[in-house]
């Protein structure tokens, strides 16, 4: 499988061991792989239904997010749980949500490609261990980040199909964007 080969450099290090998401977030609390483990207040690892079929993935930790040690918590969390509840999502149960970036960048700006490398194989290890059927990635820099694509996010939502590695992913638009343009909900 294409997804082990990418992390099978990292072979070594006490996280691939992980077989279970409780075991690998344990394993690297202190993680200091680029220079947001510094900064940060708490690591964002994950939550949500570990045996969910389908992966939600963000960009990277708010500063409510960084408080609490929790994805989407803050107001694009609490607009995200009530889309999911609108298609009969319940968030703890029918989905398993994550990030690019475990740990929030300064002043909530886009990661840095090397902040990305060094944290895509924490969500990489997470795929494998929850196998979900589908991704939902939330926004242009989750979507192009994941896909390592370099598209607007007009050209990689709206009924697109892509893949990662064999697993059906779509890309919308973040909530918080939906905050700050309400007519773009529907």
């Amino acid at each position: 499988d294409v997804l082990r080969e990418k992390l099978a450099p990292h072979a070594a290090e006490p996280w691939m061991a992980a077989t279970s998401l409780e075991v690998m977030e344990q394993s690297i609390q202190g993680c200091q792989r680029c220079a947001l483990g510094a900064t940060r207040n708490k690591l964002v690892f994950g939550s949500g239904n570990p045996k969910a079929k389908v992966l939600v993935i963000g960009e990277a930790p708010g500063a409510d997010e960084d408080e609490q040690g929790f994805p989407f918590v803050g107001r694009a969390g609490q607009l995200l749980t009530k889309m999911l509840e609108a298609v009969q999502f319940d968030r703890t149960k029918d989905v398993y949500i994550a990030n690019i970036l475990k740990s929030r960048p300064p002043n909530n700006r886009d990661p840095k490609p090397e902040e990305v490398e060094q944290c895509e194989v924490y969500l990489w290890k997470q795929i494998l261990l929850l196998e979900p059927k589908l991704i939902l990635c939330l926004g242009r820099v989750a979507g192009t980040n994941l896909l390592k694509i370099n598209e607007t996010l007009g050209k990689m939502r709206g009924g697109v199909v892509h893949q990662f590695y064999g697993i059906p992913t779509l890309v919308t638009y973040h909530p918080a964007a939906l905050l700050r343009n309400p007519d773009w909900k529907h």
